[in-house]
């Protein structure tokens, strides 16, 4: 295929392809200015020679071994790396600038520190050794955990359990933490029983996520992702520290050494697989409405915990903690059911909306 732009000072096409671009086995040759009458004469053959070269980086995993002598060992995990100045993950729209990601997953970060000098003193957390595991790679595809499960440093056999932590960082006035993955033991009923810092905790059961404790689930080690929610500034330059809870972060490090210490004599925990989302019957949808829904919500109805300018939902006036009820004659009682009504529409479609806001009904129209 040949593209072709008279303008011969038109911007040469990037040459970085991303990991998401997939081959399909055909040449592409962009050519501008007078190089079409150059190269391009009815009639004549046409011969192009192409180099591709792969890029090629090294990233590390940071371990550290808390040992205890113990046959078992608990996995702490939290990923270290986050976009730089953006990559294909930013969600930012505007000038070029460093993302710090102070929630993502900085905050995790820090707790794995914090957990590992307060257990390094603890009293009663001493049936296990303790591994603790900085992950590179997780924005791109959780490629530090896929790695370390598959060239561990200490068998897999022997790991108990793991815990982790990304996006900790902005626990809300509820007090809610987001606990996924306790259908992979038994054991993870704890999490219901555990008063430490008053946090109230909301669970999903199902071992694969976007995230590090994925990879240990699938090599069947029981684990959890503690998380405090999206917003509006995930994976934007907007996620830093100033709008981080620094005391969440240490009510969240508390839970999880009362957690710690509940399963301490419980000696392995047993793992169990669990039913993973059936992705046939997962809604597909062509438009966005442009929100961050606030996944730790569980009243009725989808909650927005943030707008993106430009998006239809800015344009209909839609503000952060509105819930939406109805989208078209869909009836809006969860996030599945959100899904279900985006699948409804196509671009360039009109819809009334309702939503609760301030406790009162509020009815407009969107176009996707």
């Amino acid at each position: 295929m040949i593209f072709y732009n008279d303008d011969k000072d038109v911007e040469d096409p990037g040459l970085h392809l991303t990991a998401k671009v997939k081959p399909i086995g055909i040449p592409v040759f962009f050519l501008k200015g007078d190089s079409y009458h150059e190269h391009l004469i009815t009639g004549n053959p046409f011969i192009g020679n192409v180099d591709l070269v792969r890029e090629q980086r090294t990233a590390y995993n940071v371990v550290g071994l808390l040992d205890r002598g113990k046959e078992n060992a608990v996995v702490i995990g939290a990923h270290l790396d986050h976009l730089g100045w953006g990559d294909e993950g930013s969600l930012h729209r505007g000038e070029k600038a460093i993302h710090n990601g102070a929630d993502d997953n900085a905050s995790g970060v820090a707790v794995l520190l914090a957990l590992a000098a307060d257990l390094a003193e603890m009293e009663g957390v001493g049936d296990n050794s303790y591994l603790f595991i900085a992950f590179s790679g997780e924005e791109k595809g959780l490629y530090g955990s896929n790695h370390w499960t598959k060239h561990p440093t200490i068998p897999i056999s022997r790991l108990n359990y793991m815990i982790n932590l990304d996006m900790v960082g902005r626990l809300d006035s509820t007090g809610t933490i987001g606990v996924n993955g306790v259908g992979t033991s038994p054991a993870w009923a704890e999490v219901d029983h555990i008063r430490t810092s008053g946090l109230k905790a909301k669970t999903t059961t199902s071992g694969v996520g976007p995230s590090d404790h994925t990879s240990f689930y699938l090599q069947g080690v029981p684990a959890i992702h503690f998380f405090t929610g999206t917003h509006a500034d995930y994976h934007k330059p907007s996620d830093d520290t100033e709008k981080i809870n620094f005391p969440g972060m240490l009510r969240i490090t508390r839970y999880i050494e009362s957690l710690v210490s509940s399963l301490n004599d419980n000696g392995k925990l047993t793992f169990t697989k669990t039913e993973e989302v059936n992705t046939e019957n997962t809604p597909r949808f062509k438009v966005t409405l442009g929100v961050v829904p606030d996944y730790l919500y569980d009243g009725k109805g989808m909650r927005i915990d943030g707008v993106t300018e430009g998006k239809p939902a800015a344009a209909a006036g839609l503000k952060k903690g509105d819930v939406v009820v109805k989208l078209g004659a869909i009836d809006i009682t969860d996030m599945m059911a959100y899904m279900k009504g985006l699948a409804a529409f196509n671009k360039g479609d009109t819809a009334p909306i309702k939503v609760l806001r301030d406790g009162k009904e509020l009815e407009t129209t969107v176009t996707f």
